[in-house]
């Protein structure tokens, strides 16, 4: 059984939860129906970059994750749903049902997170080296210093290079970001970045020991601009910067609080 909570098409609501079965898994994803004169800036594994998109979802998967085509996979769920146009698709190992949100002046962050495999941004190279594969769990190593890049790393070996590229592995942080102002390019560049700061404050703040997990995911959604251009700015001094950190700090923090 489906089940639908109905919001207004607006980029500034958060998303329908919706239920559904997979290779007898009973799964969740979070959709937005945009509509037109919404245009995202994402990471996302699926339409990613900067474009007009008609939705975002939000999806989850089981842990151990086997599928080599995580695009097709949430193409089959957007189809399933009876999404049309162009999208934006995330994916997570965490419980989608889970989620929290962060509102601050007309801005709404939701968030999805799982932690379990978390970990430094800045890591030493052999952390980068070793393959992963599904439903390997991934120890959270210490900070980066810049001295572990002065000590020599293991002797290159041939079958380094010919190693197969790892299998995808869903991200466990996903950040959806809706605003009700129009953003300029730079300005939706600078809102991820603006809510990728605001992540690694509230890990700290829960006292997570990381900067957050290997693959998360940030989709920023905000009218397209018109020829004003646009809001120039989204640091998080500027008004809808400052904004959009508060809210993502305010879904981050209580998401890690209670996350596994």
């Amino acid at each position: 059984m489906r089940h639908l909570f109905r919001t207004p098409p607006a980029a500034t609501q958060r998303g329908e939860l919706r239920d559904r079965h997979e290779d007898g898994h009973r799964l969740h994803h979070l959709l937005w129906r945009l509509g037109p004169g919404v245009r995202v800036c994402s990471s996302a594994v699926l339409g990613g970059g900067i474009g007009p998109r008609a939705w975002i979802l939000n999806a989850q998967v089981p842990g151990g994750y086997p599928r080599l085509d995580p695009d097709r996979h949430l193409a089959e769920i957007a189809a399933a749903e009876g999404l049309t146009g162009p999208g934006a698709g995330l994916m997570t190992a965490a419980d989608v049902a889970a989620y929290t949100t962060g509102h601050d002046g007309g801005v709404t962050a939701t968030v999805t997170a799982g932690l379990g495999v978390r970990g430094w941004a800045a890591a030493p190279d052999t952390a980068t080296r070793a393959p992963h594969r599904p439903g390997t769990a991934e120890v959270p190593g210490p900070p980066y210093r810049s001295e572990d890049a002065e000590v020599p790393g293991s002797p290159y070996r041939s079958e380094d290079a010919e190693a197969p590229a790892s299998p995808f592995r869903p991200g466990t942080v996903n950040i959806v970001v809706t605003l009700p102002v129009a953003l300029s390019d730079a300005a939706l560049v600078n809102a991820v970045a603006t809510a990728t700061e605001a992540k690694v404050q509230a890990l700290l703040d829960a006292g997570l020991d990381c900067s957050g997990t290997p693959t998360d995911a940030v989709c920023v959604a905000a009218p397209e601009p018109g020829q004003d251009g646009g809001e120039p700015f989204a640091g998080p001094r500027s008004t809808w910067g400052a904004r959009i950190a508060r809210a993502v700090h305010t879904a981050v923090l209580a998401g890690a609080r209670t996350a596994p």
